[in-house]
């Protein structure tokens, strides 16, 4: 069908809204609420306001754009004094509701409220002391993000995401009238709910209602105390993404301009997690060789994605028999900083801290946990996102783009291979083991080195190789939770029967990490690019095996003795728990209270 927008004639295809028809032309419509990578038109913000006049009526009727359908003969217009008087309004109104403290504010200087304001030429506002915000909840309790309805809009993202995506459904609108908020369902804070800390919710976020707990002056304290030995690891994911936030092209590997960042900023020693990645392939391997000789639980569930444990634990305790026990490469890392290399370095391990820069806002809670760490002290100590690094160097007037290179410069933890680097991406931790299992049964390398079968950003991929003399093993990638479930239904109804699976709980896998840059007015843009370059790093190596990593085999050799040693469970092991139960119980008093009611109801 055609259409007309600001007098240029357009076709557009049955079923798209006018905003979908505008955005494919090219044709700007500002908006708050709008999330174009999902099925998400509430319709909430009012901001996205066109005109339009269809054929044969003599009037122009403003509507909301993305709740419109686009029709034979439509006229629409997207500009004119009118229609941004009336934008300008219905903006205004946004910030009469909301708490107008930009300068505290987390998102300030990356904020689409802010931008929406400026494209609509608001000058002032009339409300500049709202009270309408004043009393909603404001909730710190988790370790990994933080909820500030006084900056809530509504739009309403952050449950569409949490929902359509993950299928946790933990966030819920709350109340009613100026009362709405977004909550958290059946409990009472985000601490003490199912929330399993993806941190997608605050990707999407165009304010900073939904943030990641900022960490960064406690990273700035480590850094400004004498006293203090500072050894900082970034993951995969983050070298591929960083240079976004420093106007960069997605993708671009900026590893070298990190080191060279943290050394300005007077880290002691920058290493990378790769080389714990490589590690924990090793045990995470051997493991897996293990049960399958033995008879042991199968499958093998990974245990590297703090999202996807927090999800077992609180939706499926059932299955934690099945999640390896091998802890994650940023947690193997802290284990290692702070018992093997602070050895060799003759550092007090007392006075180390050991600060991690992760794509991942799960990762600050996995910190946290108390079974992670030995003779009192936590394996690491902070960890920041990738957003929270790009607003320390801002801060401190780092200019990432202007920098050069450098190399990690340590003798004992400064290696990686290929197979480490692919982690960062969704299927990369069941290629990058599959190599070196591959290896420990037959003596050869995998015929190719990649497995092709278990690349790309299909939801769920299944794949088989055959080990020779073990047979053919069935493997699985699942990235995202709502596909986890999946995995998770087809094991426990015996419909599947796989010997490993690897779940990364964002989509994507770390590259879509909920602590990664966010992509205004979208949602998935930018992890083609991300996804692309970790495997060309990957291409590139001159190493592409873990168990080829000539640093973790000396690692080996000097102090673990071989993977799964007894002093290798002591630093890479560890377990899980059951964390269901509490919210069990409260489901169960909710059902009983129903049955309750309905009885006495039949009974009246």
């Amino acid at each position: 069908m055609n259409a007309v927008i600001n007098g240029k004639t357009i076709e557009c295809q049955e079923g798209e809204t006018i905003l979908q028809a505008a955005r494919r032309t090219g044709h700007f419509i500002p908006t708050l609420c709008e999330l174009n990578a999902l099925d998400h038109r509430p319709g909430t913000c009012r901001v996205c306001l066109v005109d339009v006049r269809r054929e044969g009526a003599g009037e122009w009727v403003t509507v909301t754009s993305c709740t419109t359908p686009v029709e034979e003969g439509l006229s629409i217009a997207t500009r004119n004094a009118a229609l941004r008087q009336k934008q300008r309004l219905q903006v205004e109104l946004l910030l009469a509701d909301h708490n107008q403290d930009c300068a505290a504010c987390i998102r300030h200087g990356d904020c689409e409220l802010q931008d929406v304001a400026q494209f609509v030429g608001l000058k002032d506002t009339r409300f500049t002391d709202p009270v309408f915000y004043r009393g909603r909840v404001r909730d710190a309790s988790s370790p990994s993000i933080t909820r500030d309805m006084t900056k809530c809009i509504r739009c309403f993202r952050c449950v569409t995401v949490c929902r359509q995506v993950q299928g946790t459904d933990i966030l819920v609108v709350e109340n009613e009238g100026l009362a709405s908020e977004v909550g958290v369902r059946n409990a009472k804070d985000m601490a003490s709910s199912d929330c399993v800390s993806c941190g997608q919710c605050t990707l999407v976020c165009p304010t900073g209602a939904l943030a990641e707990k900022d960490d960064t002056e406690r990273v700035v304290d480590y850094l400004y105390d004498p006293e203090v030995f500072t050894v900082f690891q970034f993951a995969p994911a983050v070298r591929v993404a960083l240079g976004e936030e420093f106007g960069m092209a997605a993708g671009t590997n900026v590893e070298g301009r990190i080191i060279t960042a943290l050394k300005k900023l007077g880290a002691n020693v920058v290493l990378d997690t790769n080389f714990t990645a490589d590690l924990v392939i090793m045990e995470e391997g051997t493991e897996l060789l293990t049960r399958i000789k033995e008879g042991g639980v199968l499958p093998l569930f990974t245990s590297c994605s703090p999202g996807w444990v927090n999800y077992i634990e609180k939706f499926h305790p059932d299955m934690l028999g099945h999640v390896s026990t091998t802890k994650s490469p940023q947690q193997c890392f802290g284990a290692i900083a702070k018992s093997y290399l602070a050895e060799r370095m003759k550092v007090d391990p007392a006075k180390m801290r050991v600060v991690s820069i992760m794509p991942c806002t799960a990762k600050k809670g996995e910190a946290g946990r108390g079974e992670f760490g030995k003779d009192g002290r936590a394996d690491v100590d902070v960890v920041i996102t990738t957003r929270e690094f790009a607003r320390l160097l801002r801060n401190e007037g780092i200019k990432l783009a202007e920098l050069e290179d450098s190399k990690f410069d340590n003798e004992w933890m400064g290696a990686y291979t290929g197979a480490a680097e692919i982690f960062g991406a969704t299927g990369g931790v069941m290629e990058a083991a599959l190599r070196t299992v591959y290896f420990a049964v037959t003596g050869k390398e995998l015929p190719g080195i990649e497995f092709a079968p278990v690349r790309g950003l299909d939801g769920v991929r299944e794949a088989e190789v055959d080990l020779g003399a073990l047979g053919v093993v069935k493997v699985a990638a699942a990235h995202g939770l709502k596909n986890a479930l999946k995995i998770v239904e087809a094991v426990r109804s015996g419909e599947k029967q796989y010997h490993f699976v690897e779940v990364m709980t964002c989509p994507g896998g770390c590259i879509g990490g909920g602590g990664q840059p966010k992509i205004k007015k979208g949602y998935q843009g930018a992890r083609g690019p991300r996804w692309t370059a970790i495997y060309a790093i990957d291409t590139k190596s001159k190493l592409r095996q873990s168990h080829n990593n000539p640093l973790v085999q000396k690692l080996y050799a000097d102090y673990l003795g071989s993977p799964n040693s007894h002093k290798a469970h002591e630093l890479l092991h560890t377990h899980y728990t059951d964390r269901s139960r509490q919210i069990h119980h409260t489901m169960n008093e909710i059902w009983s209270d129903i049955r309750d009611r309905t009885r006495t109801e039949r009974v009246d």
